[in-house]
């Protein structure tokens, strides 16, 4: 952090405002509103001296040309493909002005906040703290306390709030305010396995086509016969594979591996990852500590990207980001010189649970990544179109950060043959429009679609999910014995697996890795295995039909290594 400067005539200013008692006012304008939550309960008002931690999202100094060189950089046959930004480019266009810095300080002063200091990835936030009853007078806001229904969560939020209106331009939120985010909780399904055929070697070999076993228990070597993927070693060391760990989900050593000794026989039993930390994460190694989703996204990385550096981030409780540590993982991201080239993330959202505002800020963040060479990619949800998770609803629920159309979602598959699974989140974004690379794949899915499911979902949203991969009857080690595990929390790290050998072989050949993969995914729909069975109930309704071409259960398709590793120019 650093801390902000200020002059004596700024101070001698505010200290005349703060003497009169009234802080300066000017011409206010509502920057988010929003109806509280269903599952949120108003708890009364807090005390009015109670201290809160804010923080301000300064706007970005040339966010357009920061998209614009996202496209550039990412979309094959242009110019500037591969040509990914450094820390200092980026920050260039992603950073805020020194007026912007300036405007808003300056008004912080005004009303009796000096102690400021900046955060985040590229110096864009500005934090400090004040009284509730300072909060609700400088931000036009009431404050309450909420409580989670059924749940533990309290927080203290306004449903809405105001800045000034020649403001508008250097800000882009205020945090906390309007958030009330759940972050989803792991697989959907997990149960142990039978101990007789606990964690036994599938040895089967034929090419891009997988032993019946594999209908029942999925292990590396079958999604190695399924879809291509070698088995050699991997040999560039600077070509980083990056798992997000999230709500106390820790991978343990010993789980890994068990795994690697039983279900991954063409890696070293030996192999294991690096850990990073932020906000007080850790990964403790005691018995007890195992994490399902944690132990599932680590051995689905190593055990398939053999060869692969593998880094696991753990991030603690201790966010206050608003959003469980997603926004602080990519700002920790987005400083480092040389990010990790893919980063998996098998957590997500309801899209209705993020203000529109604070889901375009994450969204920028994952467009940066992007421009930085790294792809993103997230697991698209468990429950249908009902979102992140199966619950009732009436019209469709879009998971986030999915909806983002600066990353790659993936879906779930089942079986040898492969067809959708049922669970597997797909649809369309209430928050984002379609982008460029959808414009034709998702029109002709709404064509063959017709009248089905007319006025659940938003025909203009970006559609997810891009692709998918197997999410039914996975089996993992997890405190010393073997579970079977659903969800598409499966399916993001064996796709994150593909592109990260892809990657290793466009570095050792002198490439760019891939970076944001949309635009190399849709400019290849046939480097994929089109999935054109299945559907993903929801809100009393069958969902979607994958059908041929892209679809919002299964996308564009899973993964064809050798397809893929030709259109990738490797």
């Amino acid at each position: 952090m650093v801390r902000l400067v200020y002059y004596s005539a700024l101070l001698t200013g505010l200290a005349t405002s703060m003497a009169a008692g009234i802080p300066s006012r000017r011409s206010m304008v509502v920057l988010e509103s929003r109806e509280l939550p269903v599952h949120f309960a108003n708890a009364g008002a807090p005390n009015p001296d109670t201290t809160l931690n804010l923080k301000v999202a300064l706007t970005a100094t040339d966010r357009d040309s920061l998209e614009q060189t996202l496209f550039d950089v990412s979309t094959p046959g242009n110019a500037l493909y591969g040509q990914h930004l450094s820390f200092e480019e980026a920050k260039a266009l992603a950073g805020p002005s020194p007026a912007t810095v300036q405007a808003v300080t300056s008004w912080l002063n005004e009303n009796g906040i000096t102690d400021i200091t900046t955060t985040g990835a590229f110096d864009d936030w500005l934090a400090f703290s004040v009284p509730v009853s300072t909060a609700n007078s400088l931000f036009e806001a009431d404050y309450q306390l909420f409580t989670e229904i059924g749940g533990e969560t309290q927080l203290t939020r306004t449903l809405a709030y105001s800045i000034p209106a020649d403001l508008q331009p250097h800000i882009n939120l205020l945090h906390p305010s309007t958030d009330f985010v759940r972050i989803s909780r792991g697989p959907k399904f997990h149960v142990p396995v039978p101990s007789s055929t606990s964690l036994s070697n599938n040895t089967a070999s034929r090419a891009l086509t997988a032993p019946t076993a594999c209908n029942s228990v999925v292990t590396p070597t079958c999604l190695q016969d399924l879809y291509g993927i070698p088995t050699t070693k991997a040999t560039q060391k600077s070509n980083t594979l990056g798992v997000s760990g999230f709500i106390d989900q820790w991978p343990q050593t010993a789980d890994l591996e068990l795994f690697l000794e039983n279900l991954a026989p063409n890696v070293a039993p030996t192999t294991t990852f690096t850990l990073q930390t932020l906000d007080g994460g850790s990964d403790p190694q005691n018995a007890g500590d195992a994490g399902v989703e944690a132990n599932l996204d680590v051995q689905y990385t190593v055990g398939v990207a053999n060869g692969v550096p593998v880094v696991f981030i753990s991030v603690g409780e201790s966010n206050s980001d608003g959003l469980d540590g997603f926004l602080d993982i990519m700002n920790n991201i987005n400083r480092q010189t040389s990010p990790p080239h893919v980063l998996t993330t098998s957590y997500g959202f309801d899209e209705p649970d993020i203000t529109s505002t604070q889901a375009n800020q994450l969204c920028d963040a994952y467009m940066t990544a992007g421009t930085r060479g790294v792809s993103i990619l997230f697991a698209s949800g468990d429950g249908g179109v009902s979102g992140s998770q199966s619950q009732s609803c009436t019209t469709f629920i879009p998971t986030f950060p999915s909806g983002c159309p600066f990353l790659t979602s993936v879906g779930a598959t089942q079986g040898i043959k492969e067809t959708s699974a049922s669970f597997s989140s797909g649809g369309f974004s209430n928050i984002f429009a379609r982008p460029s690379y959808q414009t034709t794949v998702v029109a002709n899915y709404l064509t063959a679609l017709g009248s089905t499911n007319r006025g659940h979902f938003s025909t203009a949203g970006r559609g997810f999910p891009d692709v998918a991969a197997q999410g039914v009857s996975v089996e993992i080690a997890n405190g010393g014995g073997a579970e079977l595990v659903d969800g598409t929390s499966c399916a993001s790290p064996i796709f994150a697996s593909v592109i990260a050998l892809i990657n290793d072989r466009l570095v050792a050949a002198g490439k760019s890795p891939l970076g944001f993969l949309n635009p190399f995914l849709y400019a290849h729909p046939t480097a994929l295995f089109d999935i054109t069975t299945g559907d993903n109930p929801g809100c009393g309704t069958n969902g979607f039909p994958a059908k041929a071409g892209w679809d919002p259960v299964t996308g564009l398709g899973t993964p064809n290594f050798a397809s893929l590793l030709a259109a990738a120019g490797a």
